[in-house]
């Protein structure tokens, strides 16, 4: 009975919590190169992690400041009177829009350029640069019949040339402005020795060569008129209707867009629809939902990997240390220490690995944004639990190496 009183009486052996932490820093420490190796892995996935999502927001934030500024700078206007069943009993020349639409959305405060555009009504043009039909271009060339005013709010880069301004329009001059593929399509490279361009016989001279439109994009694959020389040789815009386009300064596109169908229209404002720009909120979210959906895929692949090479490190460890095990256990530790021992080691190999991958990410993020130009983007829900993260993925790695370890019975362990 004394025997056994005093076996009862016999307290379980506790791991304490520090010493769980000065021997799984002893484990660590007995091969270093490998530690440090083996948290290379999560060094790269959580550096990848923090990086890829890093870049995104940054690289989104570059996108929907561009989208922002285009979009919130641009109204149109739309003739809805046109179509509609009731006509308009004082018609104008370009449908509703009156002739000196241009100078009246010039003064409108907040426009920086405004006038009016449309597709000349030709059926299958013959568009070449010379008078021989066959020498037409085959790429479906438009003719767009544009006002200075919307040829200016269009934001064209030219390549050559000049634009046309308020004189061609005024004197219904015979010239035009080309799209770059237009220009490549009709074979003309510069404006030097003034081209031509023939549209069904009549003869445009090239003023100039657009490279680029910030607006309008399908100008370059069009060969651009004066709205004047439209209305005097093919008549009034037909389908699609005339529309107006405006480029205002930043910040008054809501403004213009209530004021313009009135100062265009102030007898019958009902005639012409506005439409402002979009929420440039809901677009910069939709860019950055989709690029950060894509990159979180190719960040959480890194993080597999990181994991794979702390379980792979984790249980070779267990296995060379088979004889350490049997020795712990022979002199009364418990199985719940064994585990608890190797996932603390592989947990501080993740906490570390996540710290250093967080450091190197950042790093990366505003170097990147730094070298070209940009507002480096960090969100701090991204940054603050990366380490965490790593822990979080070295502490699920060890689970299956840690419960080989507490599965080792000590008279097997101290017989290896």
């Amino acid at each position: 009975m004394t025997r056994n009183s005093a076996a009862t009486a016999t307290e379980p052996t506790r791991l304490e919590l520090r010493d769980l932490g000065a021997e799984s820093l002893a484990g660590l420490l007995q091969r270093p190169a490998r530690s440090v190796l083996t948290m290379l892995g999560t060094v790269l996935g959580i550096g990848a992690f923090v990086a890829v999502l890093g870049l995104t927001s940054t690289a989104a934030g570059q996108v929907g400041k561009s989208f922002s500024v285009l979009q919130e700078t641009t109204v149109t206007v739309d003739d809805v009177g046109a179509a509609s069943a009731v006509p308009d009993p004082d018609p104008v020349p370009v449908q509703d829009f009156p002739p000196d639409a241009d100078q009246r959305l010039g003064r409108l405060n907040g426009v920086v350029d405004g006038g009016v555009w449309w597709t000349v009504p030709l059926r299958s043009p013959v568009i070449a640069a010379s008078p021989d039909p066959a020498a037409a271009a085959s790429g479906g060339l438009s003719v767009l019949a544009v006002s200075p005013g919307a040829l200016r709010a269009m934001q064209p880069t030219l390549a050559a040339g000049v634009l046309f301004g308020d004189f061609h329009q005024d004197r219904a001059e015979h010239v035009c402005v080309l799209g770059a593929a237009a220009a490549r399509q009709l074979g003309i490279s510069g404006v030097e020795h003034q081209p031509a361009v023939f549209v069904d016989d009549t003869a445009y001279t090239v003023l100039g060569i657009v490279s680029d439109a910030g607006r309008l994009p399908q100008g370059l694959l069009s060969v651009i008129i004066p709205s004047g020389t439209a209305l005097a040789g093919y008549g009034p815009p037909a389908d699609p209707p005339a529309q107006a386009l405006i480029h205002t300064r930043l910040g008054a596109a809501p403004l213009i867009a209530r004021q313009a169908a009135l100062a265009l229209r102030p007898d019958r404002p009902e005639l012409l629809r506005t439409v402002p720009p979009p929420d440039p909120h809901t677009l910069k979210d939709r860019v950055d939902t989709d690029l950060s959906g894509l990159f979180l895929v190719l960040a959480a692949i890194c993080l597999v990997v990181g994991a794979v090479g702390i379980a792979n490190t984790t249980l070779v460890s267990v296995l060379e240390r088979t004889g350490e095990i049997g020795v712990r256990r022979s002199l009364g530790a418990r199985p719940r220490h064994i585990a608890a021992q190797f996932l603390a080691e592989s947990t501080g190999l993740g906490l570390f690995g996540g710290l250093v991958g967080t450091a190197l990410g950042v790093t990366v993020v505003v170097g990147t944004a730094v070298a070209r130009g940009w507002t480096a983007v960090l969100e701090p829900a991204a940054v603050l639990p990366a380490p965490f993260l790593g822990a979080l993925v070295g502490l699920a790695a060890g689970w299956y190496p840690a419960l080989r370890a507490a599965r080792i019975e000590p008279l097997e362990a101290l017989r290896r």
